[in-house]
C-alpha cells in the first residue's frame, strides 16, 4: 500500500489543497487549520451552515501568512496576526484566537453574506484532543474538529460507490492522507500505521456529518454518502468513514511513501 494524495485545509472549512510533501507535527501536518471563520461573538462558522465556504481558497505564503481567493477577485493577501490581542472563541478547548483585521473580516462578510471574522491560532500545543475521540495526555490538534490528522482509503471509497451505484468524490471527506488501500475499511482495525518513515497512532473512526453531502465542485447538497453509510456503517447513532491519526512522532511524508499497518 501506498500514500497516494495528501492534502491540507489552511481554513476551517475552506476548500484544501493538494501537496507532494507535508511536514508532520505533533498537532497535525504543517499548515493545516491554524485559522478558522467565526462571527462576530466567536462562534464557529463552517461549511455545515455556510457551504459558501468550501468554495473560497487559501494560499500558504512563506511567511506563514495567506493568500485568500475566490476565483473572480484577485487576492487578498493577510498576514500572521502575531500582534493582535486575544479574542473569545467558541472552537472546543480553545478559548481565545487572535483576530486577522478588518480586511479579511470585511473579505470575508462580503463573501458569506453575513458578518464574518477570520482568526488564528497561535499555539496548537495549548489545543488538547478530546479523550471522548481517543485523545490521550500529551496528545494536541489544530482546529481541526476532532484528530490531528484524517485517512481515508481508495479501496473504502470503492466499496462505498458500489453501495452507493454512483461515484462520490473523496474531497468531500477532507482528508489529509489518502492511502490506496487493501481491503475496505481494514485501517478500522488498525492499532497504529506507518507512513513512510513516520508512525501514527489510529485514535478512532471519523464520525460523519451533513458537510460530506456537499458537492465539493457546485457546493449542492444530496442526500449521499450518508444515506449509504447509514445502511452499511452505522454505529451508535452515527455513520463512518476514515479514521483519525495522532502522531507518535516528527518527520516527513509524501505522496508515494509506502504505508505499513503495525501491530
Amino acid at each position: 500500500m501506498q500514500v497516494t494524495r495528501l492534502r491540507v485545509y489552511p481554513i476551517k472549512s475552506f476548500a484544501g489543497q493538494d501537496v507532494r510533501a507535508a511536514r508532520v507535527q505533533p498537532w497535525g501536518l504543517e499548515g493545516d487549520r491554524r485559522w478558522a471563520v467565526v462571527d462576530p461573538h466567536g462562534e464557529p462558522i463552517t461549511a455545515r451552515e455556510a457551504n459558501g465556504l468550501l468554495g473560497l481558497t487559501a494560499e500558504i505564503l512563506t511567511d506563514g501568512g495567506l493568500l485568500l481567493g475566490d476565483g473572480r477577485t484577485d487576492p487578498l493577501r493577510i498576514d500572521v496576526p502575531v500582534d493582535a490581542a486575544p479574542v473569545p472563541v467558541g472552537h472546543s478547548r480553545q478559548g481565545t484566537a487572535l483576530p486577522a483585521g478588518e480586511d479579511a473580516a470585511a473579505w470575508l462578510t462580503e463573501r458569506l453574506g453575513r458578518d464574518a471574522r477570520l482568526v488564528w491560532q497561535p499555539d496548537p500545543a495549548a489545543r488538547p484532543v478530546n479523550p471522548k475521540h481517543g485523545g490521550r495526555p500529551g496528545d494536541h490538534v489544530s482546529l481541526a474538529d476532532v484528530g490531528p490528522l484524517l485517512l481515508t482509503s481508495e479501496a473504502s471509497l470503492a466499496q462505498l460507490d458500489e453501495w452507493a451505484g454512483e461515484p462520490l468524490d473523496m474531497v468531500r471527506f477532507r482528508p489529509n492522507v489518502v492511502i490506496d488501500g487493501d481491503e475496505p475499511f481494514a485501517e478500522d482495525e488498525w492499532p497504529t500505521v506507518r507512513l513512510g518513515g513516520v508512525d501514527f497512532r489510529v485514535a478512532g473512526r471519523c464520525d460523519r456529518c451533513v458537510m460530506t453531502t456537499i458537492d465539493p465542485v457546485s457546493l449542492a447538497r444530496g442526500k449521499e454518502p450518508i444515506r449509504t453509510l447509514a445502511r452499511h456503517r452505522r454505529w451508535d447513532g452515527k455513520t463512518y468513514f476514515g479514521v483519525w491519526l495522532v502522531p507518535r512522532e516528527d518527520g516527513v511524508i509524501a505522496v508515494g511513501d509506502e504505508v505499513a499497518p503495525l501491530g
